[in-house]
């Protein structure tokens, strides 16, 4: 079937819904959840080079575009399931290239193969665009957790994801970084709420680990 095999199967991405199984005012798919990282990725550079850094926006936009494709064959993992432990994560990792290099063989036209198996490649690496795909995810994260919390929704998980995305946010040595936390971080939190949840707390809690 070719290429159409593959334009076919983004539908998917707009039917799974992330953080299954919890109470949510607002539900996210996949699918738009992978068009905000890339508009969060493609500030987060523009901060970059304002500040001197060199974007390969080639390989920025590749790898922020297709860096959920595997949760096509395997859904949406809840975050702390998923990060539970290396070991685990590093195993749903393997699955997922695997299924996603078996796609490929099976339905890739053979002179675009090449070109497929690099574009959806795990993203997340030490160069400058996979820091800047890391911190783009987890910003996401950072925002559908703050809106569910914003609301009065007291589910657990919300505040869990909210703080370890932070966390992970704050560790990663990028201006863009210290960008978000002083200049959006803020007004975030400064945004009126309805939550019987002390966000600011949890945010300064978070921020001072």
């Amino acid at each position: 079937m070719g290429i159409h095999k593959y334009f076919r199967s983004l539908n998917e991405l707009e039917r799974i819904i992330r953080c299954p199984g919890k109470f949510k005012f607002e539900e996210h798919s996949v699918a738009a959840h992978s068009w905000k990282v890339v508009q969060y990725a493609k500030t987060l550079a523009d901060i970059e080079e304002q500040n001197g850094a060199v974007i390969d926006w080639k390989k920025l936009y590749e790898i922020t575009s297709s860096h959920d494709y595997g949760e096509i064959f395997i859904g949406d993992i809840k975050t702390p399931v998923k990060h539970s432990s290396l070991q685990l994560r590093s195993l749903i990792q393997q699955v997922e290239e695997g299924m996603i290099d078996n796609f490929i063989k099976e339905h890739i036209p053979e002179e675009f193969k090449s070109i497929f198996y690099h574009q959806l490649r795990e993203g997340k690496d030490e160069s400058l665009e996979g820091l800047i795909l890391e911190v783009a995810d987890k910003m996401d994260q950072v925002y559908e957790a703050f809106a569910e919390l914003q609301r009065g929704n007291t589910e657990k998980e919300f505040v869990v994801m909210y703080r370890n995305a932070l966390i992970k946010i704050k560790n990663i040595e990028l201006k863009c970084v210290e960008y978000f936390l002083t200049e959006i971080l803020p007004d975030m939190v400064n945004e009126e709420t309805i939550s019987s949840i002390d966000i600011r707390q949890i945010t300064e809690e978070a921020l001072a680990l």
